[in-house]
Protein backbone atom coordinates (compact mmCIF):
# COMPACT_ATOMS: atom_id res chain seq x y z
CA UNK A 1 0.00 0.00 0.00
CA UNK A 2 1.31 3.44 -0.98
CA UNK A 3 1.97 5.86 1.86
CA UNK A 4 1.51 8.99 -0.24
CA UNK A 5 -2.01 9.72 -1.51
CA UNK A 6 -2.69 9.27 -5.22
CA UNK A 7 -3.77 12.92 -5.61
CA UNK A 8 -0.31 14.00 -4.45
CA UNK A 9 1.50 11.42 -6.57
CA UNK A 10 -0.38 12.84 -9.57
CA UNK A 11 1.34 16.20 -9.10
CA UNK A 12 4.35 16.88 -11.30
CA UNK A 13 7.64 18.20 -9.95
CA UNK A 14 7.60 21.89 -10.97
CA UNK A 15 10.09 22.53 -13.78
CA UNK A 16 10.55 26.09 -12.55
CA UNK A 17 11.77 24.90 -9.15
CA UNK A 18 13.96 22.22 -10.72
CA UNK A 19 15.71 24.80 -12.91
CA UNK A 20 16.15 27.11 -9.92
CA UNK A 21 17.81 24.28 -8.00
CA UNK A 22 20.12 23.39 -10.91
CA UNK A 23 21.09 27.03 -11.19
CA UNK A 24 21.86 27.25 -7.45
CA UNK A 25 23.94 24.07 -7.64
CA UNK A 26 26.14 25.56 -10.36
CA UNK A 27 26.45 28.85 -8.50
CA UNK A 28 27.55 26.92 -5.41
CA UNK A 29 30.42 25.58 -7.50
CA UNK A 30 31.55 29.14 -8.18
CA UNK A 31 30.15 29.44 -11.71
CA UNK A 32 28.78 32.76 -12.95
CA UNK A 33 25.20 31.66 -13.67
CA UNK A 34 22.80 34.37 -14.80
CA UNK A 35 19.21 33.56 -13.93
CA UNK A 36 16.63 34.50 -16.54
CA UNK A 37 14.16 32.14 -14.91
CA UNK A 38 12.96 34.17 -11.93
CA UNK A 39 9.23 34.88 -11.66
CA UNK A 40 9.40 37.78 -9.22
CA UNK A 41 10.40 41.46 -9.35
CA UNK A 42 14.02 42.17 -8.46
CA UNK A 43 13.09 45.43 -6.74
CA UNK A 44 12.72 46.15 -3.03
CA UNK A 45 9.32 46.68 -1.45
CA UNK A 46 8.57 50.45 -1.37
CA UNK A 47 9.67 52.12 1.86
CA UNK A 48 6.24 53.38 2.95
CA UNK A 49 4.97 49.78 2.85
CA UNK A 50 7.88 48.50 4.94
CA UNK A 51 7.34 51.35 7.38
CA UNK A 52 3.69 50.30 7.78
CA UNK A 53 4.78 46.76 8.65
CA UNK A 54 7.25 48.04 11.25
CA UNK A 55 4.54 50.24 12.72
CA UNK A 56 2.19 47.25 12.86
CA UNK A 57 4.76 45.30 14.87
CA UNK A 58 5.16 48.23 17.26
CA UNK A 59 1.36 48.52 17.49
CA UNK A 60 1.21 44.86 18.53
CA UNK A 61 -0.64 43.40 15.56
CA UNK A 62 0.33 40.01 16.92
CA UNK A 63 -3.02 38.28 17.36
CA UNK A 64 -5.16 36.19 15.01
CA UNK A 65 -6.79 38.39 12.35
CA UNK A 66 -10.30 37.61 11.06
CA UNK A 67 -10.18 34.66 8.64
CA UNK A 68 -11.23 36.71 5.57
CA UNK A 69 -8.82 39.53 6.48
CA UNK A 70 -8.92 42.83 8.31
CA UNK A 71 -12.02 44.84 7.45
CA UNK A 72 -10.06 47.99 6.56
CA UNK A 73 -7.90 46.05 4.09
CA UNK A 74 -10.96 44.47 2.49
CA UNK A 75 -12.50 47.94 2.25
CA UNK A 76 -9.30 49.34 0.69
CA UNK A 77 -9.36 46.60 -1.98
CA UNK A 78 -13.06 47.19 -2.59
CA UNK A 79 -12.26 50.89 -3.09
CA UNK A 80 -9.35 50.06 -5.39
CA UNK A 81 -11.51 47.83 -7.58
CA UNK A 82 -14.07 50.63 -7.96
CA UNK A 83 -11.53 53.41 -8.42
CA UNK A 84 -9.11 51.68 -10.79
CA UNK A 85 -11.26 49.01 -12.47
CA UNK A 86 -14.80 50.35 -12.31
CA UNK A 87 -15.95 47.20 -10.47
CA UNK A 88 -18.36 47.22 -7.52
CA UNK A 89 -17.50 44.62 -4.88
CA UNK A 90 -18.56 45.01 -1.26
CA UNK A 91 -15.84 44.41 1.34
CA UNK A 92 -17.72 41.22 2.28
CA UNK A 93 -16.93 39.89 -1.21
CA UNK A 94 -13.17 40.28 -0.68
CA UNK A 95 -11.18 37.46 0.94
CA UNK A 96 -7.54 38.03 1.90
CA UNK A 97 -5.31 34.97 1.54
CA UNK A 98 -1.72 33.89 2.00
CA UNK A 99 -0.74 34.83 -1.55
CA UNK A 100 -2.64 34.74 -4.83
CA UNK A 101 -1.89 31.03 -5.13
CA UNK A 102 -3.97 30.28 -2.04
CA UNK A 103 -6.70 32.61 -3.31
CA UNK A 104 -6.72 30.62 -6.54
CA UNK A 105 -6.86 27.30 -4.69
CA UNK A 106 -9.71 28.54 -2.48
CA UNK A 107 -11.72 29.60 -5.53
CA UNK A 108 -11.15 26.36 -7.43
CA UNK A 109 -11.88 24.23 -4.37
CA UNK A 110 -15.08 26.19 -3.77
CA UNK A 111 -16.42 25.69 -7.29
CA UNK A 112 -14.98 22.52 -8.84
CA UNK A 113 -16.54 19.15 -8.07
CA UNK A 114 -15.30 15.70 -9.08
CA UNK A 115 -15.30 15.46 -12.88
CA UNK A 116 -16.03 19.14 -13.53
CA UNK A 117 -14.12 20.57 -16.47
CA UNK A 118 -11.92 23.65 -16.32
CA UNK A 119 -10.92 25.23 -19.62
CA UNK A 120 -7.30 26.40 -19.50
CA UNK A 121 -5.79 28.17 -22.52
CA UNK A 122 -2.23 27.05 -23.17
CA UNK A 123 0.40 28.36 -22.42
CA UNK A 124 -0.62 28.67 -18.78
CA UNK A 125 0.91 29.23 -15.37
CA UNK A 126 2.15 25.82 -14.26
CA UNK A 127 0.08 25.65 -11.07
CA UNK A 128 -3.35 25.87 -12.72
CA UNK A 129 -3.50 22.24 -13.81
CA UNK A 130 -2.21 20.90 -10.50
CA UNK A 131 -4.87 22.77 -8.54
CA UNK A 132 -7.56 21.37 -10.83
CA UNK A 133 -6.11 17.90 -10.18
CA UNK A 134 -6.20 18.43 -6.40
CA UNK A 135 -9.84 19.49 -6.73
CA UNK A 136 -10.56 16.27 -8.67
CA UNK A 137 -11.58 18.25 -11.73
CA UNK A 138 -10.48 17.77 -15.33
CA UNK A 139 -8.26 20.29 -17.11
CA UNK A 140 -9.36 20.92 -20.70
CA UNK A 141 -6.31 22.41 -22.39
CA UNK A 142 -6.92 24.65 -25.38
CA UNK A 143 -3.67 25.16 -27.23
CA UNK A 144 -3.18 28.62 -28.67
CA UNK A 145 -0.46 29.68 -31.09
CA UNK A 146 2.17 32.35 -31.22
CA UNK A 147 0.45 33.73 -34.33
CA UNK A 148 -2.58 34.61 -32.17
CA UNK A 149 -0.34 36.02 -29.41
CA UNK A 150 -1.19 32.95 -27.33
CA UNK A 151 -4.77 34.15 -26.67
CA UNK A 152 -7.83 31.91 -26.80
CA UNK A 153 -10.33 32.87 -29.50
CA UNK A 154 -14.14 32.85 -29.10
CA UNK A 155 -14.29 29.99 -31.60
CA UNK A 156 -11.82 27.91 -29.61
CA UNK A 157 -13.69 28.63 -26.39
CA UNK A 158 -17.05 27.65 -27.82
CA UNK A 159 -15.64 24.41 -29.20
CA UNK A 160 -14.12 23.47 -25.81
CA UNK A 161 -17.34 23.94 -23.82
CA UNK A 162 -19.32 20.86 -22.80
CA UNK A 163 -22.16 20.29 -20.31
CA UNK A 164 -19.44 19.50 -17.74
CA UNK A 165 -17.62 22.82 -18.14
CA UNK A 166 -17.54 24.70 -14.82
CA UNK A 167 -14.77 27.27 -15.21
CA UNK A 168 -12.75 29.22 -17.73
CA UNK A 169 -9.28 30.18 -16.51
CA UNK A 170 -7.98 33.50 -17.84
CA UNK A 171 -4.66 35.22 -17.07
CA UNK A 172 -4.02 38.74 -18.35
CA UNK A 173 -1.30 40.01 -18.38
CA UNK A 174 -0.03 36.48 -18.87
CA UNK A 175 2.65 34.40 -17.26
CA UNK A 176 4.50 33.04 -19.28
CA UNK A 177 3.70 34.91 -22.50
CA UNK A 178 3.25 38.57 -21.59
CA UNK A 179 0.03 38.65 -23.63
CA UNK A 180 -2.67 41.13 -22.58
CA UNK A 181 -6.26 40.66 -23.74
CA UNK A 182 -7.82 43.79 -25.23
CA UNK A 183 -11.28 44.98 -24.21
CA UNK A 184 -12.61 43.87 -27.59
CA UNK A 185 -11.15 40.37 -27.19
CA UNK A 186 -12.55 39.98 -23.68
CA UNK A 187 -15.98 41.21 -24.73
CA UNK A 188 -16.15 38.51 -27.40
CA UNK A 189 -15.19 35.85 -24.84
CA UNK A 190 -17.83 37.24 -22.47
CA UNK A 191 -20.42 36.87 -25.24
CA UNK A 192 -19.66 33.13 -25.33
CA UNK A 193 -19.69 32.73 -21.53
CA UNK A 194 -23.07 34.45 -21.21
CA UNK A 195 -24.58 31.75 -23.44
CA UNK A 196 -23.60 29.07 -20.90
CA UNK A 197 -25.03 29.88 -17.44
CA UNK A 198 -23.15 27.08 -15.65
CA UNK A 199 -19.73 28.60 -16.40
CA UNK A 200 -17.79 30.97 -14.15
CA UNK A 201 -14.51 32.70 -15.01
CA UNK A 202 -11.44 32.88 -12.81
CA UNK A 203 -9.55 35.98 -13.89
CA UNK A 204 -5.94 35.93 -12.67
CA UNK A 205 -4.93 39.60 -12.69
CA UNK A 206 -1.78 39.43 -10.55
CA UNK A 207 0.33 41.24 -13.21
CA UNK A 208 -2.22 44.06 -13.57
CA UNK A 209 0.25 46.84 -12.69
CA UNK A 210 2.88 45.61 -15.15
CA UNK A 211 1.41 46.57 -18.51
CA UNK A 212 3.26 48.46 -21.23
CA UNK A 213 0.49 50.07 -23.27
CA UNK A 214 -3.16 50.33 -22.28
CA UNK A 215 -4.30 49.49 -18.76
CA UNK A 216 -5.52 45.87 -18.64
CA UNK A 217 -9.29 45.38 -18.58
CA UNK A 218 -11.04 42.79 -16.41
CA UNK A 219 -13.61 40.49 -18.01
CA UNK A 220 -15.72 41.24 -14.91
CA UNK A 221 -16.35 44.74 -16.29
CA UNK A 222 -18.64 43.58 -19.11
CA UNK A 223 -22.44 43.36 -18.72
CA UNK A 224 -23.53 40.26 -16.85
CA UNK A 225 -19.98 39.18 -16.02
CA UNK A 226 -19.45 40.62 -12.53
CA UNK A 227 -21.56 37.85 -11.01
CA UNK A 228 -19.83 35.28 -13.22
CA UNK A 229 -16.23 36.27 -12.45
CA UNK A 230 -13.82 35.44 -9.63
CA UNK A 231 -10.91 37.89 -9.61
CA UNK A 232 -7.54 36.76 -8.25
CA UNK A 233 -5.00 39.47 -7.48
CA UNK A 234 -2.53 40.57 -4.82
CA UNK A 235 0.52 42.64 -3.97
CA UNK A 236 3.30 40.28 -5.09
CA UNK A 237 4.14 41.54 -8.58
CA UNK A 238 3.00 45.15 -8.80
CA UNK A 239 4.39 46.17 -5.39
CA UNK A 240 7.44 43.86 -5.27
CA UNK A 241 6.02 41.99 -2.28
CA UNK A 242 6.35 38.32 -3.28
CA UNK A 243 7.62 37.25 0.13
CA UNK A 244 4.89 39.04 2.07
CA UNK A 245 2.34 36.49 0.79
CA UNK A 246 -0.82 38.56 0.42
CA UNK A 247 -3.36 37.81 -2.30
CA UNK A 248 -7.08 38.30 -2.54
CA UNK A 249 -10.24 36.95 -4.11
CA UNK A 250 -13.07 39.22 -5.27
CA UNK A 251 -16.08 37.06 -5.96
CA UNK A 252 -19.87 36.68 -5.84
CA UNK A 253 -21.09 36.49 -2.24
CA UNK A 254 -21.69 32.72 -2.16
CA UNK A 255 -18.24 31.96 -3.55
CA UNK A 256 -16.53 34.45 -1.21
CA UNK A 257 -18.28 32.82 1.75
CA UNK A 258 -17.17 29.38 0.56
CA UNK A 259 -13.58 30.62 0.25
CA UNK A 260 -13.70 31.83 3.87
CA UNK A 261 -14.97 28.43 4.98
CA UNK A 262 -12.17 26.62 3.11
CA UNK A 263 -9.44 28.98 4.30
CA UNK A 264 -10.66 28.61 7.87
CA UNK A 265 -9.79 24.92 7.72
CA UNK A 266 -6.42 25.39 6.00
CA UNK A 267 -4.39 28.43 7.04
CA UNK A 268 -6.93 30.66 8.77
CA UNK A 269 -6.03 34.30 8.19
CA UNK A 270 -3.03 35.67 6.34
CA UNK A 271 -0.21 37.24 8.40
CA UNK A 272 -1.37 40.22 10.44
CA UNK A 273 1.81 42.21 9.76
CA UNK A 274 1.72 41.49 6.03
CA UNK A 275 -1.92 42.60 5.90
CA UNK A 276 -1.03 45.96 7.44
CA UNK A 277 1.71 46.34 4.84
CA UNK A 278 -0.77 45.48 2.08
CA UNK A 279 -3.13 48.15 3.41
CA UNK A 280 -0.38 50.72 2.95
CA UNK A 281 0.16 49.43 -0.59
CA UNK A 282 -3.48 49.78 -1.60
CA UNK A 283 -4.03 53.11 0.14
CA UNK A 284 -0.68 54.64 -0.79
CA UNK A 285 0.80 56.17 -3.94
CA UNK A 286 1.62 54.10 -7.03
CA UNK A 287 4.81 56.04 -7.81
CA UNK A 288 7.18 53.12 -7.11
CA UNK A 289 4.96 50.66 -8.99
CA UNK A 290 4.98 52.97 -12.00
CA UNK A 291 8.79 53.23 -11.86
CA UNK A 292 9.05 49.43 -11.73
CA UNK A 293 6.75 49.11 -14.73
CA UNK A 294 8.85 51.63 -16.66
CA UNK A 295 11.99 49.65 -15.82
CA UNK A 296 10.39 46.41 -16.99
CA UNK A 297 9.36 48.08 -20.25
CA UNK A 298 12.93 49.28 -20.81
CA UNK A 299 14.22 45.78 -20.10
CA UNK A 300 11.67 44.26 -22.42
CA UNK A 301 12.99 46.48 -25.19
CA UNK A 302 16.56 45.38 -24.41
CA UNK A 303 15.54 41.73 -24.63
CA UNK A 304 13.59 42.17 -27.86
CA UNK A 305 16.46 44.12 -29.45
CA UNK A 306 18.90 41.27 -28.77
CA UNK A 307 16.64 38.28 -29.37
CA UNK A 308 15.38 39.57 -32.74
CA UNK A 309 18.89 39.07 -34.10
CA UNK A 310 19.11 35.41 -33.00
CA UNK A 311 18.38 33.21 -36.03
CA UNK A 312 15.34 30.96 -35.86
CA UNK A 313 13.64 32.41 -32.77
CA UNK A 314 10.01 33.35 -33.28
CA UNK A 315 8.23 35.56 -30.77
CA UNK A 316 5.76 38.39 -30.29
CA UNK A 317 6.57 41.47 -28.23
CA UNK A 318 5.07 41.04 -24.73
CA UNK A 319 2.55 43.69 -23.69
CA UNK A 320 2.81 43.04 -19.94
CA UNK A 321 4.37 40.99 -17.12
CA UNK A 322 8.14 40.45 -17.40
CA UNK A 323 8.63 37.50 -19.72
CA UNK A 324 9.51 36.76 -23.34
CA UNK A 325 8.26 33.40 -24.61
CA UNK A 326 10.00 32.58 -27.91
CA UNK A 327 9.38 29.53 -30.06
CA UNK A 328 12.75 27.72 -30.16
CA UNK A 329 11.74 24.70 -32.25
CA UNK A 330 14.13 25.84 -35.00
CA UNK A 331 16.93 24.37 -32.88
CA UNK A 332 15.34 20.95 -32.35
CA UNK A 333 17.50 18.30 -34.01
CA UNK A 334 20.55 20.56 -34.16
CA UNK A 335 23.84 19.69 -32.48
CA UNK A 336 27.10 21.29 -31.34
CA UNK A 337 28.91 18.04 -32.14
CA UNK A 338 28.37 16.63 -28.65
CA UNK A 339 24.80 17.43 -27.69
CA UNK A 340 21.77 17.05 -29.95
CA UNK A 341 18.78 19.15 -28.94
CA UNK A 342 15.58 17.11 -28.95
CA UNK A 343 13.16 19.53 -27.29
CA UNK A 344 12.81 22.75 -25.29
CA UNK A 345 13.75 21.05 -22.02
CA UNK A 346 17.05 19.84 -23.49
CA UNK A 347 17.66 23.31 -24.90
CA UNK A 348 17.26 24.91 -21.47
CA UNK A 349 19.76 22.41 -20.08
CA UNK A 350 22.17 23.11 -22.96
CA UNK A 351 21.94 26.85 -22.27
CA UNK A 352 22.51 26.31 -18.56
CA UNK A 353 25.56 24.10 -19.08
CA UNK A 354 27.13 25.88 -22.06
CA UNK A 355 26.04 29.50 -21.63
CA UNK A 356 25.52 29.54 -17.86
CA UNK A 357 22.06 31.09 -18.19
CA UNK A 358 18.93 29.70 -16.55
CA UNK A 359 15.67 29.77 -18.49
CA UNK A 360 12.50 27.68 -18.11
CA UNK A 361 11.26 25.11 -20.59
CA UNK A 362 7.90 25.82 -22.17
CA UNK A 363 6.87 22.28 -21.22
CA UNK A 364 6.25 23.67 -17.71
CA UNK A 365 3.59 25.95 -19.22
CA UNK A 366 1.99 23.51 -21.65
CA UNK A 367 3.87 24.74 -24.73
CA UNK A 368 6.66 22.32 -25.71
CA UNK A 369 8.12 24.47 -28.51
CA UNK A 370 8.98 27.48 -26.35
CA UNK A 371 11.06 28.59 -23.41
CA UNK A 372 10.49 31.42 -20.96
CA UNK A 373 12.98 34.24 -20.51
CA UNK A 374 12.42 36.48 -17.50
CA UNK A 375 13.60 40.08 -17.68
CA UNK A 376 13.19 40.59 -13.92
CA UNK A 377 16.91 41.23 -13.56
CA UNK A 378 19.35 44.06 -14.24
CA UNK A 379 20.01 45.54 -17.67
CA UNK A 380 23.60 44.33 -17.37
CA UNK A 381 22.55 40.76 -16.62
CA UNK A 382 20.13 40.78 -19.53
CA UNK A 383 22.72 41.97 -22.03
CA UNK A 384 25.36 39.58 -20.70
CA UNK A 385 23.03 36.58 -20.45
CA UNK A 386 21.38 37.01 -23.84
CA UNK A 387 24.73 37.56 -25.53
CA UNK A 388 25.83 34.22 -24.06
CA UNK A 389 22.60 32.68 -25.31
CA UNK A 390 23.16 34.03 -28.82
CA UNK A 391 26.71 32.65 -28.89
CA UNK A 392 25.68 29.22 -27.56
CA UNK A 393 22.82 28.87 -30.06
CA UNK A 394 25.18 29.81 -32.92
CA UNK A 395 27.16 26.63 -32.18
CA UNK A 396 24.13 24.43 -32.92
CA UNK A 397 24.21 23.28 -36.53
Amino acid sequence: METIAQRVRNLAEPEILLMAQRSRDLKAKGLDVISLSIGEPDFDTPQHIKDAAIQAINDNYSHYPPIPGYQDLRKAISDKLLRENGLTYAPSQIVISTGAKQALFNAMFAVVDHGDEVIIPSPFWATYMDIVTLCEGKSVIVRTSIDQSFKITPEQLEKAITPKTKLLMLNSPSNPTGAVYSAEELEKLADIIRKHPQIKVISDEIYELISFSEKPVSIASFPGMLERTIIINGVSKGYAMTGWRIGFTAAPVDIAEACVKIQGQLTSAASSIAQRAALAAYEGPLDESIKMCEAFKRRRDIVVDIVKDIPGLKFFVPEGAFYLFPDVSYYFGKSDGKTTIKDATELTMYLLEHALIATVTGVAFGEPNCLRISFATSDENLRKGLTRMKEALAKLK
